[in-house]
C-alpha cells in the first residue's frame, strides 16, 4: 500500500479554507486592536481594584543620606495618610518618564492644601540622592521600596504612577505614567478638590 493510497485526500475546498484560516485570525485580531486604539480610550486612566479601599499599610525605610534642612528625610509611613490628603508618586532615577514629570511634581509640591510623597522603586540610594539632587525634592517623605513588594501591594504597572490618597486613609484616584499640564489640569486636580470637600 502505498502513502497516497494510506493518507486521505483533502478536497481543494477544504485545503482552501484551512489556508485562509490564519488570515482569517489576523484580520480579526487587528480588527480588535483597531478599536481599542480608536476607542478614545486614556490608557493612563486604568481602573485599580484599590480605589475605595485603604492604602496599603506598608511602612518604608527612608532614603539614606536624603536630607532636608539638615535633617533626614523620613520614609514612608501610612500612618502619616490620616487627617490630611495625600498624593503618592512612585518613581525610580532610571525612569525617563519619571525626569520628564519631575518638573510638574515641583509644581505641585508647592500647593500646601495636600502631602506630596514618594516612593523609590528598586533603585539604587546614590542614583536616587543623585535625580533629587539635580532636579529637586519635591517629597515630604521618601521610602525606599528596594525589592517592589510594596510596588506589588499598591497595584503598580511600572513607573511612574500616582495616587491619591483621602483623608480617611483611602485610595481615590490612580494615574499610570507621567502626568502632563492637560492630565494634571483635567484629572488630578478635581479629583484634590473632590477629596479636600469630601
Amino acid at each position: 500500500m502505498s502513502n497516497s493510497e494510506a493518507t486521505p485526500a483533502i478536497s481543494p475546498r477544504r485545503r482552501l479554507l484551512l489556508a485562509l484560516l490564519p488570515l482569517a485570525i489576523f484580520m480579526a485580531l487587528a480588527a480588535i486592536f483597531t478599536i481599542q486604539l480608536l476607542s478614545g480610550r486614556d490608557e493612563a486612566i486604568i481602573p485599580s481594584a484599590l480605589i475605595g479601599k485603604p492604602a496599603p499599610a506598608i511602612m518604608l525605610p527612608p532614603l539614606e543620606g536624603l536630607m532636608r534642612n539638615g535633617e533626614q528625610v523620613p520614609g514612608l509611613d501610612p500612618a502619616s495618610f490620616a487627617g490630611q490628603v495625600t498624593l503618592v508618586n512612585i518613581w525610580a532615577s532610571w525612569c525617563v518618564p519619571c525626569r520628564v514629570e519631575h518638573p510638574l511634581l515641583m509644581q505641585l509640591a508647592k500647593d500646601e492644601r495636600f502631602r506630596l510623597v514618594g516612593i523609590n522603586y528598586k533603585d539604587s540610594p546614590e542614583n536616587a540622592r543623585r535625580f533629587l539632587g539635580d532636579l529637586g525634592n519635591p517629597f515630604a517623605a521618601v521610602g525606599t521600596d528596594d525589592n517592589g513588594r510594596a510596588a506589588i501591594e499598591w497595584g503598580v504597572y511600572g513607573v511612574p504612577e500616582t495616587f491619591l490618597v483621602g483623608r480617611d486613609g483611602n485610595i481615590l484616584y490612580k494615574h499610570v505614567g507621567p502626568f502632563d499640564p492637560q492630565s494634571i489640569r483635567n484629572e488630578l486636580m478635581p479629583a484634590v478638590a473632590k477629596a479636600l470637600a469630601g
